[in-house]
Protein backbone atom coordinates (compact mmCIF):
# COMPACT_ATOMS: atom_id res chain seq x y z
CA UNK A 1 0.00 0.00 0.00
CA UNK A 2 1.28 3.50 -0.56
CA UNK A 3 3.38 5.23 2.24
CA UNK A 4 1.12 5.97 5.39
CA UNK A 5 2.92 8.99 6.89
CA UNK A 6 2.21 11.40 9.90
CA UNK A 7 -1.72 12.73 9.73
CA UNK A 8 -1.55 16.26 9.22
CA UNK A 9 1.50 16.50 7.48
CA UNK A 10 1.68 19.54 5.13
CA UNK A 11 4.36 20.62 3.23
CA UNK A 12 6.05 23.99 3.28
CA UNK A 13 8.67 23.06 1.00
CA UNK A 14 9.52 24.07 -2.46
CA UNK A 15 7.39 21.88 -4.80
CA UNK A 16 8.74 19.33 -6.19
CA UNK A 17 9.36 18.80 -10.10
CA UNK A 18 6.70 17.44 -12.06
CA UNK A 19 6.65 13.39 -12.08
CA UNK A 20 7.45 11.98 -15.00
CA UNK A 21 4.70 10.77 -17.46
CA UNK A 22 4.56 9.46 -20.95
CA UNK A 23 3.98 12.25 -23.53
CA UNK A 24 0.56 11.05 -24.71
CA UNK A 25 -0.73 11.06 -20.72
CA UNK A 26 0.71 15.05 -20.97
CA UNK A 27 -1.30 16.15 -23.99
CA UNK A 28 -4.42 14.47 -22.53
CA UNK A 29 -3.99 16.32 -19.35
CA UNK A 30 -3.67 19.41 -21.24
CA UNK A 31 -7.05 18.57 -23.83
CA UNK A 32 -9.09 18.01 -20.24
CA UNK A 33 -7.64 21.33 -18.61
CA UNK A 34 -8.59 22.99 -21.61
CA UNK A 35 -11.99 21.86 -22.08
CA UNK A 36 -12.95 22.39 -18.21
CA UNK A 37 -11.25 25.92 -18.69
CA UNK A 38 -13.30 26.60 -21.81
CA UNK A 39 -16.89 25.85 -20.33
CA UNK A 40 -16.28 27.23 -17.28
CA UNK A 41 -17.53 30.89 -17.08
CA UNK A 42 -16.18 33.73 -14.37
CA UNK A 43 -19.47 34.31 -13.13
CA UNK A 44 -19.67 30.38 -11.81
CA UNK A 45 -21.76 29.20 -14.42
CA UNK A 46 -21.26 26.49 -17.29
CA UNK A 47 -21.60 27.16 -20.78
CA UNK A 48 -23.78 23.99 -20.86
CA UNK A 49 -24.25 24.22 -25.34
CA UNK A 50 -20.24 24.43 -25.87
CA UNK A 51 -19.78 21.72 -22.83
CA UNK A 52 -22.20 19.17 -24.50
CA UNK A 53 -19.84 19.24 -27.67
CA UNK A 54 -16.85 19.31 -26.04
CA UNK A 55 -17.73 16.68 -23.40
CA UNK A 56 -21.06 14.94 -23.94
CA UNK A 57 -20.57 14.59 -27.85
CA UNK A 58 -16.53 14.07 -27.49
CA UNK A 59 -15.72 11.98 -24.29
CA UNK A 60 -18.68 9.79 -23.51
CA UNK A 61 -19.33 6.22 -24.26
CA UNK A 62 -22.25 4.06 -24.74
CA UNK A 63 -23.09 1.40 -22.06
CA UNK A 64 -21.99 -2.02 -23.25
CA UNK A 65 -24.77 -4.83 -22.41
CA UNK A 66 -23.25 -7.26 -24.23
CA UNK A 67 -19.37 -7.38 -24.10
CA UNK A 68 -17.77 -11.21 -25.38
CA UNK A 69 -17.62 -12.92 -22.37
CA UNK A 70 -15.01 -15.28 -23.35
CA UNK A 71 -12.49 -12.33 -23.12
CA UNK A 72 -13.63 -11.73 -19.26
CA UNK A 73 -14.69 -8.37 -20.36
CA UNK A 74 -17.38 -6.04 -17.93
CA UNK A 75 -20.69 -5.54 -19.11
CA UNK A 76 -22.86 -2.61 -18.84
CA UNK A 77 -26.13 -1.24 -18.39
CA UNK A 78 -28.09 1.74 -17.32
CA UNK A 79 -31.23 2.14 -15.62
CA UNK A 80 -33.36 4.86 -13.95
CA UNK A 81 -33.60 5.73 -10.25
CA UNK A 82 -35.71 9.09 -10.73
CA UNK A 83 -36.60 10.20 -14.43
CA UNK A 84 -38.50 13.58 -12.65
CA UNK A 85 -34.75 15.00 -11.94
CA UNK A 86 -32.88 12.57 -14.25
CA UNK A 87 -30.94 10.67 -11.98
CA UNK A 88 -29.72 7.46 -13.67
CA UNK A 89 -27.15 5.31 -12.67
CA UNK A 90 -24.81 3.19 -14.82
CA UNK A 91 -23.84 -0.55 -13.49
CA UNK A 92 -20.52 -2.33 -14.38
CA UNK A 93 -20.66 -5.61 -13.76
CA UNK A 94 -18.93 -9.27 -14.89
CA UNK A 95 -19.57 -10.66 -18.30
CA UNK A 96 -19.62 -14.44 -17.83
CA UNK A 97 -22.37 -16.04 -17.73
CA UNK A 98 -21.25 -18.61 -14.76
CA UNK A 99 -22.73 -17.35 -11.69
CA UNK A 100 -20.11 -16.28 -8.62
CA UNK A 101 -19.26 -18.34 -6.24
CA UNK A 102 -20.51 -16.09 -3.62
CA UNK A 103 -22.38 -12.76 -3.79
CA UNK A 104 -20.06 -9.65 -5.16
CA UNK A 105 -19.80 -6.68 -3.12
CA UNK A 106 -21.55 -3.63 -4.14
CA UNK A 107 -19.50 0.10 -5.29
CA UNK A 108 -21.90 2.42 -5.10
CA UNK A 109 -19.58 5.34 -7.56
CA UNK A 110 -19.59 8.81 -7.26
CA UNK A 111 -17.55 10.91 -10.25
CA UNK A 112 -15.61 13.93 -10.25
CA UNK A 113 -15.82 16.91 -11.70
CA UNK A 114 -16.10 19.72 -9.06
CA UNK A 115 -19.80 19.23 -8.60
CA UNK A 116 -20.41 20.97 -11.81
CA UNK A 117 -19.07 18.56 -14.71
CA UNK A 118 -18.88 15.22 -16.48
CA UNK A 119 -21.01 11.95 -15.80
CA UNK A 120 -20.58 7.88 -15.70
CA UNK A 121 -21.10 8.01 -19.20
CA UNK A 122 -17.87 9.87 -19.68
CA UNK A 123 -14.74 7.86 -21.26
CA UNK A 124 -12.19 8.25 -17.79
CA UNK A 125 -15.44 7.52 -15.72
CA UNK A 126 -16.62 4.65 -17.27
CA UNK A 127 -13.00 3.23 -17.83
CA UNK A 128 -12.33 3.37 -13.98
CA UNK A 129 -15.35 1.65 -13.14
CA UNK A 130 -14.67 -0.92 -15.68
CA UNK A 131 -11.53 -1.32 -14.08
CA UNK A 132 -12.72 -1.20 -10.28
CA UNK A 133 -15.28 -4.45 -11.69
CA UNK A 134 -12.64 -6.42 -13.15
CA UNK A 135 -9.51 -5.55 -10.66
CA UNK A 136 -11.26 -4.84 -7.22
CA UNK A 137 -14.15 -7.43 -8.01
CA UNK A 138 -16.87 -5.68 -7.11
CA UNK A 139 -20.36 -4.60 -8.84
CA UNK A 140 -20.24 -1.11 -9.47
CA UNK A 141 -22.87 1.39 -9.56
CA UNK A 142 -22.16 4.96 -10.86
CA UNK A 143 -24.27 7.85 -10.22
CA UNK A 144 -25.26 10.59 -11.86
CA UNK A 145 -26.23 12.66 -9.70
CA UNK A 146 -27.55 16.29 -10.64
CA UNK A 147 -24.71 18.82 -11.53
CA UNK A 148 -24.20 22.86 -10.03
CA UNK A 149 -24.75 25.48 -10.67
CA UNK A 150 -28.27 24.31 -11.54
CA UNK A 151 -28.36 22.50 -8.72
CA UNK A 152 -26.13 23.56 -5.91
CA UNK A 153 -25.70 21.92 -2.52
CA UNK A 154 -27.59 19.78 -1.22
CA UNK A 155 -28.77 18.54 -4.65
CA UNK A 156 -26.06 15.99 -5.07
CA UNK A 157 -25.93 14.80 -1.40
CA UNK A 158 -29.71 14.58 -1.76
CA UNK A 159 -29.03 12.29 -5.26
CA UNK A 160 -26.53 10.43 -3.49
CA UNK A 161 -28.72 9.51 -0.70
CA UNK A 162 -31.34 8.51 -2.63
CA UNK A 163 -29.82 6.27 -4.83
CA UNK A 164 -28.58 3.94 -1.83
CA UNK A 165 -32.24 4.02 -0.49
CA UNK A 166 -33.53 2.70 -4.18
CA UNK A 167 -30.79 0.10 -3.96
CA UNK A 168 -32.21 -1.01 -0.72
CA UNK A 169 -35.72 -1.20 -1.47
CA UNK A 170 -34.89 -3.00 -5.32
CA UNK A 171 -31.93 -3.94 -5.72
CA UNK A 172 -30.21 -3.44 -8.82
CA UNK A 173 -32.45 -3.03 -12.06
CA UNK A 174 -31.10 -5.24 -15.07
CA UNK A 175 -29.29 -7.66 -13.23
CA UNK A 176 -29.80 -11.12 -13.19
CA UNK A 177 -29.29 -12.55 -9.28
CA UNK A 178 -29.00 -15.82 -10.50
CA UNK A 179 -26.17 -14.67 -13.04
CA UNK A 180 -24.06 -12.38 -11.10
CA UNK A 181 -25.79 -12.42 -6.74
CA UNK A 182 -24.49 -9.31 -5.40
CA UNK A 183 -24.25 -8.73 -1.43
CA UNK A 184 -25.90 -5.14 -0.26
CA UNK A 185 -24.43 -5.85 2.89
CA UNK A 186 -21.29 -5.40 2.14
CA UNK A 187 -21.68 -1.98 0.09
CA UNK A 188 -18.90 0.70 -0.45
CA UNK A 189 -18.70 4.25 -1.44
CA UNK A 190 -15.94 5.03 -3.88
CA UNK A 191 -15.32 8.76 -5.72
CA UNK A 192 -12.61 10.71 -6.58
CA UNK A 193 -12.45 14.67 -6.16
CA UNK A 194 -15.51 15.69 -5.48
CA UNK A 195 -16.90 12.44 -5.72
CA UNK A 196 -14.77 11.85 -2.99
CA UNK A 197 -16.08 14.76 -0.92
CA UNK A 198 -19.96 13.57 -2.11
CA UNK A 199 -18.67 9.81 -0.76
CA UNK A 200 -18.04 11.34 2.71
CA UNK A 201 -20.92 13.24 3.05
CA UNK A 202 -23.84 10.59 1.82
CA UNK A 203 -21.80 8.37 4.36
CA UNK A 204 -22.28 10.57 7.27
CA UNK A 205 -25.89 11.22 6.54
CA UNK A 206 -26.56 7.26 5.56
CA UNK A 207 -25.38 6.11 8.84
CA UNK A 208 -26.80 8.97 11.25
CA UNK A 209 -30.37 8.14 9.49
CA UNK A 210 -31.10 5.32 7.05
CA UNK A 211 -29.18 2.94 8.14
CA UNK A 212 -31.21 2.08 11.22
CA UNK A 213 -33.82 1.64 8.95
CA UNK A 214 -32.53 -0.08 5.85
CA UNK A 215 -33.93 -3.42 4.79
CA UNK A 216 -30.85 -4.56 3.03
CA UNK A 217 -28.10 -2.18 2.54
CA UNK A 218 -25.21 -1.65 4.76
CA UNK A 219 -21.96 0.58 4.25
CA UNK A 220 -18.76 -1.24 4.70
CA UNK A 221 -16.67 0.86 4.25
CA UNK A 222 -15.80 4.40 1.87
CA UNK A 223 -12.84 4.90 -0.52
CA UNK A 224 -12.71 9.04 -1.07
CA UNK A 225 -9.83 9.33 -3.46
CA UNK A 226 -8.24 12.66 -3.49
CA UNK A 227 -11.48 13.83 -1.49
CA UNK A 228 -12.35 17.29 -2.73
CA UNK A 229 -12.60 19.57 0.55
CA UNK A 230 -11.07 23.46 1.34
CA UNK A 231 -11.99 26.31 3.16
CA UNK A 232 -11.05 29.63 3.01
CA UNK A 233 -7.45 29.68 4.03
CA UNK A 234 -4.64 28.83 1.29
CA UNK A 235 -3.11 25.86 2.55
CA UNK A 236 0.65 25.41 1.86
CA UNK A 237 0.27 22.36 -0.58
CA UNK A 238 -2.72 24.86 -2.62
CA UNK A 239 0.33 27.64 -2.69
CA UNK A 240 3.02 25.64 -3.35
CA UNK A 241 1.21 23.30 -6.10
CA UNK A 242 -0.83 25.93 -7.71
CA UNK A 243 0.22 26.69 -11.68
CA UNK A 244 2.96 23.37 -11.09
CA UNK A 245 0.47 20.49 -10.77
CA UNK A 246 -1.54 19.37 -13.69
CA UNK A 247 -5.95 19.70 -13.57
CA UNK A 248 -6.39 21.14 -10.05
CA UNK A 249 -5.54 24.47 -9.56
CA UNK A 250 -6.95 27.45 -7.27
CA UNK A 251 -8.62 28.87 -9.90
CA UNK A 252 -11.04 26.11 -11.00
CA UNK A 253 -10.91 24.89 -7.38
CA UNK A 254 -12.63 28.24 -6.53
CA UNK A 255 -14.99 28.10 -9.94
CA UNK A 256 -16.47 25.00 -8.04
CA UNK A 257 -17.11 26.06 -4.45
CA UNK A 258 -18.76 29.11 -5.93
CA UNK A 259 -20.84 26.81 -8.27
CA UNK A 260 -21.74 23.98 -5.61
CA UNK A 261 -22.34 26.33 -2.19
CA UNK A 262 -25.34 28.03 -1.52
CA UNK A 263 -25.18 31.64 -3.29
CA UNK A 264 -23.65 33.85 -0.98
CA UNK A 265 -21.48 31.45 1.46
CA UNK A 266 -18.01 31.26 1.41
CA UNK A 267 -15.46 28.48 1.57
CA UNK A 268 -15.84 27.42 4.93
CA UNK A 269 -18.93 25.95 4.73
CA UNK A 270 -19.63 22.31 6.26
CA UNK A 271 -19.83 20.79 2.76
CA UNK A 272 -16.31 21.90 2.24
CA UNK A 273 -14.92 22.67 5.40
CA UNK A 274 -15.06 18.89 6.54
CA UNK A 275 -12.05 19.26 8.59
CA UNK A 276 -13.21 21.54 11.12
CA UNK A 277 -13.04 20.43 14.31
CA UNK A 278 -16.39 20.93 15.23
CA UNK A 279 -17.80 18.38 12.02
CA UNK A 280 -20.06 16.07 13.33
CA UNK A 281 -19.73 12.58 12.37
CA UNK A 282 -21.87 9.71 13.33
CA UNK A 283 -21.73 7.41 15.15
CA UNK A 284 -22.04 4.33 12.72
CA UNK A 285 -19.64 6.45 10.34
CA UNK A 286 -18.02 3.37 8.34
CA UNK A 287 -14.21 2.92 8.04
CA UNK A 288 -12.47 4.89 5.26
CA UNK A 289 -9.29 4.32 3.38
CA UNK A 290 -8.44 7.82 1.99
CA UNK A 291 -5.80 7.48 -1.16
CA UNK A 292 -3.40 10.76 -1.30
CA UNK A 293 -1.79 11.91 -4.26
CA UNK A 294 2.05 13.67 -3.63
CA UNK A 295 1.51 16.21 -6.31
CA UNK A 296 -2.00 16.82 -5.48
CA UNK A 297 -2.74 20.91 -4.43
CA UNK A 298 -5.49 19.50 -2.28
CA UNK A 299 -3.42 16.76 -0.15
CA UNK A 300 -3.29 19.04 2.63
CA UNK A 301 -6.99 18.77 3.12
CA UNK A 302 -6.67 15.31 2.66
CA UNK A 303 -4.16 14.59 5.92
CA UNK A 304 -6.52 16.89 7.78
CA UNK A 305 -9.54 15.05 6.81
CA UNK A 306 -7.45 11.81 7.83
CA UNK A 307 -6.44 13.42 11.25
CA UNK A 308 -10.00 14.52 11.85
CA UNK A 309 -11.03 10.74 11.89
CA UNK A 310 -8.39 9.87 13.79
CA UNK A 311 -9.47 12.03 16.52
CA UNK A 312 -13.03 11.53 16.47
CA UNK A 313 -11.90 7.71 17.52
CA UNK A 314 -12.70 6.46 13.39
CA UNK A 315 -11.25 3.50 11.76
CA UNK A 316 -9.04 5.20 8.61
CA UNK A 317 -6.20 3.92 6.74
CA UNK A 318 -4.09 6.04 3.85
CA UNK A 319 -2.94 4.87 0.54
CA UNK A 320 -0.35 7.88 -0.66
CA UNK A 321 1.57 7.73 -3.84
CA UNK A 322 4.06 10.13 -3.59
CA UNK A 323 4.25 11.00 -7.31
CA UNK A 324 0.64 11.38 -8.01
CA UNK A 325 -1.19 14.20 -9.44
CA UNK A 326 -5.26 15.03 -8.86
CA UNK A 327 -7.15 12.27 -10.52
CA UNK A 328 -4.03 9.86 -11.32
CA UNK A 329 -6.08 6.52 -10.87
CA UNK A 330 -8.01 7.74 -13.84
CA UNK A 331 -4.95 6.99 -16.59
CA UNK A 332 -4.78 2.92 -16.25
CA UNK A 333 -1.16 3.80 -18.50
CA UNK A 334 0.56 4.68 -15.16
CA UNK A 335 2.04 2.00 -12.58
CA UNK A 336 0.01 3.99 -9.43
CA UNK A 337 -3.54 3.76 -10.97
CA UNK A 338 -2.68 -0.05 -11.11
CA UNK A 339 -1.16 -0.38 -7.27
CA UNK A 340 -4.21 1.65 -6.01
CA UNK A 341 -6.68 -0.67 -7.35
CA UNK A 342 -4.94 -3.35 -5.59
CA UNK A 343 -5.21 -1.17 -2.29
CA UNK A 344 -8.76 -1.16 -2.46
CA UNK A 345 -9.39 -4.42 -3.36
CA UNK A 346 -7.82 -5.17 0.21
CA UNK A 347 -9.60 -2.95 1.68
CA UNK A 348 -12.57 -4.33 0.48
CA UNK A 349 -11.65 -7.96 1.46
CA UNK A 350 -10.52 -7.20 4.93
CA UNK A 351 -13.65 -4.73 6.04
CA UNK A 352 -16.16 -7.28 4.23
CA UNK A 353 -14.97 -10.11 6.24
CA UNK A 354 -15.05 -8.09 9.11
CA UNK A 355 -18.83 -7.22 8.86
CA UNK A 356 -19.52 -11.10 7.90
CA UNK A 357 -18.00 -12.44 10.97
CA UNK A 358 -19.18 -9.80 13.02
Amino acid sequence: MGKDVAAGGESNRRPPPPPPMPLGLRLQLIGLSAAIDAVERRDGTVNRALYSVLVEHLMSVRADPSPDAATGAVRSFDFTIDAARGLWARVFAPAAAAPAATPMPVMVYYHGGGFALFSPAVAPFDGVCRRLCGDVGVVVVSVNYRLAPEHRYPAAYDDGVDALRFLDGNGIPGLDGDDVPVDLASCFLAGESAGGNIVHHVANRWAATWQPTAKNLRLAGIIPVQPYFGGEERTPSELALDGVAPVVNLRRSDFSWKAFLPVGADRDHPAAHVTDENAELAEAFPPAMVVIGGFDPLKDWQWRYVDVLRRKGKAVEVAEFPDAFHGFYGFPELADAGKVLQDMKVFVQSNRAARATA
